[in-house]
């Protein structure tokens, strides 16, 4: 068998065994709203109504499996549940494929955006999505009140500086204290605020619901079977407290690094070039006055107050973000007036 057909066998062999016939405690309720799509509601009364997604690019593999054993854990009875919990595995045929994507980037289809695309697996998706998400906060609603919490899990196509970190979606409601002690519990390196509205699952629920909601990009994509778990035993931990309800581990490592967007780096004409090694890590320091990126028209040079590099990636199709420079900022991240 070669090593493409082991990897998708292995994951086949995941979706049936863990996602296809389910057992669950019997204090715990389970509801398949969609394919690959799982709600869980305790039996007794709970205060908080979480979405866990993960998948939402099919090669981002490692927050997969972690939920993966969660689950396991979940229906064997090791893994306790007090809160209401929606568990999404975002890009199923992309996740088979070992792709990011097979149509569309799916990630930047939400808040109705999947309307405008042209037609396949991730547009259909990212609206099946919004509808359940949509479902299960409007089932949860009398018990969770304000408390709606959306956990994106991702791994990042390239090496971070920050090994670990989050993206806070463009928002105008608050976002508590307790979730900003989630960041921390979960042990991440970095939190960046965006600043801007865009198209990722965590801006629509945050924007749609009033969700506390989050990206968490928690180290390099790889395949099915290559991921070494043990790297995200802090996240994991975090996570098991967090739907059992019990106290958030204590961080044990250096403050996180809070970071704004000062600017995105829009790739509008074919002619676009991105001034950077392949190789440079996200969070990379930029010398300032650098042109990091030039298109007709436009040019992209690095200020003293934004001199750091997210996201790099010239490849993205037109229209979309080819990098964000980023700004220090304050723990509490205060946006704009």
């Amino acid at each position: 068998m070669t090593s493409s057909a082991k990897e998708n066998a292995l994951v086949e062999a995941l979706l049936a065994c863990k996602l296809a016939s389910l057992p669950l405690p019997a204090d715990v309720k389970g509801t398949w709203l969609a394919e690959g799509v799982l709600q869980l509601i305790p039996a007794e009364p709970w205060q908080q109504a979480t979405v866990i997604s993960a998948g939402i690019h099919g090669n981002e593999t490692a927050p997969i499996e972690m939920l993966l054993r969660i689950l396991a854990d979940i229906s064997s009875g090791k893994q306790p549940l007090h809160q209401a919990i929606l568990v999404v595995f975002g890009n199923l045929p992309s996740m088979r494929a070992n792709k990011r994507y097979l149509h569309n980037d799916m990630n930047r289809l939400f808040g109705g955006r999947h309307a405008q695309a042209k037609p396949g697996n991730e547009s259909r998706r990212a609206a099946q999505l919004e509808q359940v998400v949509a479902d299960f906060f409007a089932s949860t609603a009398p018990q969770s009140q304000s408390n709606r919490l959306h956990l994106d899990l991702h791994t990042a196509i390239r090496g971070s500086r920050f090994a670990q970190f989050s993206l806070i979606p463009f928002h105008r409601h608050a976002y508590h204290p307790s979730f900003f002690a989630l960041q921390e519990a979960c042990g991440l390196d970095a939190v960046v605020q965006h600043t801007a509205p865009g198209g990722t699952f965590s801006n629509f629920t945050s924007d749609a619901f009033g969700a506390q909601s989050c990206t968490l990009e928690l180290g390099k994509a790889l395949p099915f079977g290559q991921n070494d778990l043990t790297q995200f035993a802090t996240t994991e931990a975090a996570l098991r407290a967090l739907i059992a309800g019990e106290t958030l581990p204590t961080r044990d490592k250096a403050p996180v690094r809070y970071f704004s967007v000062a600017e995105s780096i829009i790739k509008s004409d074919a002619r676009f070039t991105l001034n950077l090694d392949p190789q440079a890590e996200n969070f990379t320091e930029l010398d300032v006055g650098y042109e990091i990126a030039s298109q007709p028209g436009k040019h992209w040079t690095v200020s003293a107050k934004a001199p750091y590099i997210l996201f790099p990636n010239a490849g993205v199709a037109l229209g979309l973000r080819a990098g964000m420079l980023l700004q220090p900022a304050s723990p509490c991240l205060s946006l704009p007036d």
